[in-house]
Formats: C-alpha cells, sequence, structure tokens
C-alpha cells in the first residue's frame, strides 16, 4: 500500500511545479527549489487524503503560490533583487533572449501580480480558480490581470520580439 503511494507521488512530482515556481521567482531556479519543495512536502503528507481533493493538481498549484507569497512577505526586507539574471535562468535553447527579457519584465511585478499572471496565462486558470487560490475576489484578481499587463505593456513595449533584439 505505502508503495503504491510512493509511486503515485513521484508520478504526480514530476509533473510541472518547479517550472511554475522557476515563474514565479522570475526565473531563479535557485530561489524557486523552496516553494517547489515546500509544496511537494505538504502535498506528500497530504497525498493519502488526495483521493478526496477534486483536483490534486490545482490544489498543489495554489499550495504553491500561497507558499511564494508568504517566502516573498517574510524576505522582502532582506533581499535586493540583481541587475541581471544568472545565465543558467534560461531553459529555452530556442530563444534565449527573448525568455530572458520576459523573465526581467515578470520580475519587475509585484509578487501578487506576478502570480496572478503566471496562474491566469502560464497556468491557464479561469479568473474564478486564481481567486481561489490566492483568497481574494474574481474583481481583484481581473484588476491586477489589467494592472499587470499594463505593466508588461509598458516595459515590453509594441514588439516583445523587437525589446528581446536590444
Amino acid at each position: 500500500m505505502k508503495a503504491a503511494r510512493t509511486d503515485g507521488f513521484r508520478v504526480f512530482a514530476a509533473g510541472h511545479l518547479f517550472r511554475s515556481a522557476c515563474l514565479l521567482t522570475s526565473g531563479d531556479v535557485h530561489l524557486a527549489e523552496d516553494p517547489a519543495q515546500e509544496t511537494l512536502s505538504r502535498m506528500y503528507v497530504a497525498w493519502g487524503r488526495a483521493r478526496r481533493i477534486d483536483d490534486p493538481a490545482a490544489y498543489a498549484q495554489t499550495v504553491l503560490v500561497r507558499t511564494f507569497l508568504t517566502h516573498r512577505r517574510r524576505r522582502s526586507a532582506s533581499e535586493r533583487p540583481l541587475a541581471e539574471l544568472p545565465e543558467g535562468a534560461s531553459a529555452d535553447p530556442d530563444d534565449p533572449a527573448l525568455r530572458m527579457t520576459l523573465l526581467r519584465a515578470l520580475s519587475q511585478l509585484a509578487p501578487k501580480d506576478r502570480a496572478v499572471v503566471v496562474l491566469r496565462y502560464w497556468e491557464d486558470r479561469s479568473i474564478e480558480e486564481t481567486a481561489a487560490a490566492l483568497q481574494v475576489s474574481p474583481a481583484a484578481v481581473r484588476t491586477r490581470c489589467v494592472r499587470a499587463l499594463g505593466r508588461l505593456r509598458e516595459q515590453l513595449g509594441g514588439s516583445i520580439a523587437e525589446f528581446a533584439a536590444r
């Protein structure tokens, strides 16, 4: 029974939690390891009860976002962002300049705005799902989306590819 539980969890853990954590941390793979690991440990403890959870993947994403936001609140006073991301942050060999440009722009957003953008547009969640994950109203998600996308447009200009070529 325990082996089946462990195997089921391994399949689940091999999913895309780490990718989402990387996006939430603006491509900082080292910082992304903390919320991803904490999420996996919380999910492992709850895995036996996962049958009662309607969508374990969505639940895990919710835990990840909440862990990220809690971590940001705790460390926001002591950490300072870098002007340039490290070379290893680019995971897409096809267009690293574009990826770095997008990650840099994403890093300029407030943590909650970043979480909304990642959940809505990377994880393709509905407004209601995003609101539930962040424990805010759907209207707050809509407002954050509009403001965050506006900030990204200001930073990236008209053409993202053109901005990345600079």
